[in-house]
């Protein structure tokens, strides 16, 4: 699957949808709610994403470039080497790519997205100098993005924040129902990429690492719920979340000095990468945001979950969980459309109704997967995606299937 046939398609399904809204159902502003969509979605893309993109990139990538210089990034690449060398075997175990996955994991694990993306990208760029085919997606950069698809966060905190924001008696009561379906996303996504590249999954040290991981998440979900109340749960993820971040810099800027390492001409060397990687995203952001923008405008969520609702009708299943699908659906295509969605969903259902908080749970479980593509792949040229997208999607439908059983475990 090539971002062609998506970006195509998006334009045309949305296209059909329109004309249905308006001869069937007499819509005549649905033309005009698309134009202006287009127009706002082309701004977003370079005013509210590429151009502070450029900002937080040129900080990050100059940090990264101390962390280099100073043996900081090749001291975690190592200590992770034995687990990335199975399930990126193509990956040599001392290449600075290891370092800067592990890095960008690191971020997302902990919520923090700002810092995330530029490691994210700058790993792509590090798998993409060992690209044979340098507009095709290799495996490695496929595990990495499907990982990354699969949106593993510890603590849901802006989430958390906005159920607060809207009155909830307890925001943080989606923690666990969210982590566990997060998790369960991105061992699903992982298994499955492993599996269609033939990796060795009973291979001990895949399995000691995964079931360390597992218990980490465990013991974290038993001590913040047995030991901490709901607000001391937000405080201390803001606390320790921004407080490694933090850790991360000084402590790469102290192991720089240790080295007799100009610390400032490190940073501006590699901050130099920052803007023009921004720029050479502009076109494929604006691209896949105009499009996204196409369909979310055209009225075809409306239609899918209209007809999910008389499936499972028909199937007698309990049909509770349908109105929070908006949410789900929307997730993998836009980020601020998914947000958009689950606040809708908390206003219109109440924010601590089952529909309320399986939104939550759903804009938690994974992350957007065509934004994603089109950010990543478009920073280093690569138009083949081969298999990405759809394993991208496989990771959040099972966030999404988790997320539901979860819901109605905890609050239904």
């Amino acid at each position: 699957m090539t971002l062609t046939y998506i970006w195509t398609g998006f334009f045309l399904v949305g296209f059909l949808a329109a004309l249905a809204q308006w001869l069937f159902l007499g819509d005549v502003e649905v033309f005009k709610r698309i134009i202006d969509g287009t127009f706002t979605a082309a701004k977003v893309a370079v005013m509210d994403i590429a151009l502070p993109l450029a900002g937080i990139m040129t900080l990050w990538l100059g940090i990264l470039s101390i962390g280099e210089k100073a043996g900081a990034i090749n001291l975690l690449a190592r200590i992770i080497a034995p687990f990335f060398s199975r399930i990126f075997p193509e990956v040599p175990k001392d290449h600075p790519a290891t370092g800067h996955m592990v890095m960008n994991f690191s971020a997302n694990f902990l919520g923090l997205d700002n810092a995330a993306t530029p490691f994210g990208l700058k790993a792509m760029e590090s798998l993409q100098t060992l690209n044979p085919n340098k507009e095709e997606a290799s495996n490695a950069q496929i595990m990495f993005l499907v990982l990354h698809t699969s949106g593993l966060t510890l603590i849901p905190l802006s989430i958390m924040a906005q159920r607060a924001i809207l009155g909830a008696k307890d925001a943080s009561d989606i923690f666990i129902p969210t982590l566990i379906a997060t998790y369960v996303a991105t061992v699903v996504s992982m298994v499955a990429v492993a599996i269609k590249q033939r990796i060795n999954l009973f291979d001990r040290v895949i399995m000691g690492w995964l079931g360390g991981l597992t218990a980490l998440i465990v013991a974290a979900v038993w001590y913040m719920s047995n030991f901490l109340t709901k607000p001391e749960i937000e405080v201390f993820s803001k606390v320790f979340s921004n407080l490694i971040l933090f850790s991360i810099i000084a402590g790469f800027i102290v192991a720089a000095l240790r080295k007799r390492i100009d610390v400032y001409d490190a940073f501006i060397e590699g901050a130099k990468g920052g803007i023009e990687t921004s720029l050479k995203i502009i076109p494929y952001l604006v691209g896949m945001l105009v499009a996204i923008s196409v369909l979310r405008n055209s009225g075809i969520l409306g239609f899918v979950v209209s007809g999910f609702t008389w499936f499972f009708t028909q199937l007698g299943v309990n049909t509770d969980f349908t109105p929070a699908l908006p949410t789900a659906l929307m997730k993998p295509i836009s980020g601020s459309g998914s947000r958009a969605m689950m606040i809708d969903a908390m206003q219109t259902y109440g924010v601590d109704s089952f529909v309320g908080r399986l939104a939550c749970i759903f804009q938690g479980s994974a992350d957007t997967t065509f934004y994603i593509v089109a950010l990543y792949f478009g920073s280093v040229g690569i138009k083949k995606t081969r298999y990405a997208i759809t394993y991208g999607l496989l990771a959040d439908f099972a966030g999404v299937v988790a997320a539901i059983f979860v819901a109605y475990l905890f609050f239904h």
